[in-house]
């Protein structure tokens, strides 16, 4: 399976969906997705990387800690972001996501609110594993 990502409908808001070989990188790709929404990736420069680390036993509850986590950093440093890395240590999750400051030039997309618990899976799939969620906007 090929890492990347996908989107699904949900009504008013938004399901994102993250493939890759692990857990983490599914998780990547679907924090891929979430920011696309907002901004084209192809127009972010990785030019500030931000940490975020925090713990959790649940897969599913933690891609919406990830997500979520992102978009906290986000919106407290106005930065817009397009390329993610997350590493796993049993309950420990660290990651990190570059991007830069939202600039004029940025063709502004939806806003996403938050990852909800709706629509929340993270299961294996073929040849690697698939993060999914709705995100509010």
């Amino acid at each position: 399976m090929a890492a990347g990502y996908a989107y699904f409908e949900h009504g008013a808001d938004i399901g994102v969906q993250g493939t890759g070989a692990t857990v983490e990188e599914a998780f990547a790709q679907a924090a891929a997705a979430m920011f696309a929404i907002m901004a084209p990736p192809e127009s972010v420069q990785p030019r500030v990387e931000v940490a975020v680390d925090f713990e959790e036993d649940d897969l599913e509850l933690a891609l919406v800690r990830w997500l979520n986590a992102l978009l906290a950093q986000a919106r407290e440093r106005g930065l817009v972001f397009s390329r993610f890395e997350l590493k796993r240590e049993g309950n420990r999750w660290q990651g990190t996501a570059c991007g830069e400051r939202w600039r004029d030039e940025h063709a502004r997309g939806t806003e996403v609110k938050g990852a909800t618990l709706t629509a929340l899976a993270v299961r294996p799939a073929a040849q690697g594993w698939q993060a999914s969620c709705v995100v509010d906007v």
